[in-house]
């Protein structure tokens, strides 16, 4: 396989080591939790937003730490759940007086790890509590999940609840607001081929020439359907239209609208993609408030792309507009 790595074992520790010697000011990084966090953290005056999951979705996680987003992630290795020590020491270093929030997107290793890191925080008097991310509709069930799974609407959730802890949101508030935005957030992806984990060494499934699976889950799971590719209006139509029919999104709704890139789909097909998303959206009446075209959760190097709608309020209007600053810069 084509890929800059040197041990398979040491891919995600390098990755972290790199990324903050990249950004030695704003982050820290504890080598034995692959924990990253932010050099100003804990702080006294706010609650801490930490996630991990499995590693191979960057930017997501540790790349959304600084201030605005989340406080620490600590992710396990590729496509795999952070141990439960991870998450414990993530908790219990980020605590502070305000308590800690974590983020878990719906796969049962990473619901698993946190929730018995939790049971352990809370048994040595940590106050932190947790929110799920379940935004994708493409099926009810999947390879690692009871119910729907945790995609790239975590990054809305992320957003809304870092902002709101900048401004001194209790725990509390916080849990509310986290099931707010996934309440309102909803995604559905196609992948265009698969990826290559490092220390698996082979693609984690099998796709020809000339298809794509609709409704993939970031760990390559099955869809809805494989199907033969097909233009790119009519995939983002079938896209589109499953995420706006299952909230279900309203003429009149102001939206944020994101189109997600999965790790090997260049930003121009892309945008050519956002181009009939946005045509979408004014014909049923939406009003795009915030767009988003870039990588958010991506599959390592796995064509394709996901997208995203977010029914916006005032409240959830001014937590994305307010200020964050994350190692992922445009320039």
């Amino acid at each position: 396989m084509n890929k800059f790595f040197n041990d398979p074992n040491n891919f995600v520790p390098e990755m972290c080591e790199g990324l903050v010697m990249a950004n030695p000011d704003t982050l820290k990084y504890v080598p034995e939790y692959n924990m990253i966090y932010r050099s100003d953290m804990p702080s006294n005056d706010k609650v801490a937003i930490v996630q991990g999951s499995g590693s191979g979705h960057e930017p997501a996680h540790i790349m959304a730490v600084g201030k605005g987003m989340l406080d620490a992630a600590c992710p396990g290795n590729v496509f795999a759940a952070p141990p439960v020590d991870f998450c414990y020491e993530c908790i219990k270093r980020m605590n502070g007086p305000k308590g800690v929030l974590y983020i878990v997107n719906n796969y049962q290793g990473d619901k698993m790890a946190w929730q018995m890191a939790e049971e352990m925080a809370l048994a040595e008097g940590i106050n932190v509590k947790g929110i799920m991310v379940d935004d994708d509709v493409s099926v009810k069930d999947s390879t690692h999940t009871i119910g729907r799974r945790g995609v790239a609407g975590n990054f809305f959730v992320i957003k809304a609840v870092g902002a709101a802890s900048e401004q001194g949101a209790d725990l509390d508030a916080l849990v509310k607001l986290g099931n707010k935005v996934n309440s309102l957030v909803r995604t559905m992806g196609v992948a265009l081929t698969s990826c290559t984990p490092p220390a698996k060494g082979s693609p984690i499934f099998q796709i020809s020439d000339g298809e794509m699976e609709m409704g993939v889950g970031i760990h390559g799971e099955p869809g809805r359907r494989r199907d033969k590719m097909k233009a790119a209006d009519e995939i983002i139509e079938e896209l589109f239209n499953a995420v706006a029919d299952d909230l279900p999104f309203q003429s009149g709704d102001r939206v944020a609208l994101m189109v997600n890139g999965l790790g090997g789909t260049p930003i121009s097909e892309l945008y050519i993609l956002y181009r009939k998303a946005a045509e979408m959206a004014k014909a049923r009446g939406l009003t795009i408030i915030k767009n988003y075209v870039n990588e958010y959760c991506t599959s390592l190097e796995m064509a394709g792309a996901s997208l995203t709608l977010l029914k916006l309020d005032d409240e959830l209007e001014a937590l994305l507009n307010a200020p964050a600053e994350i190692p992922i810069r445009v320039f």
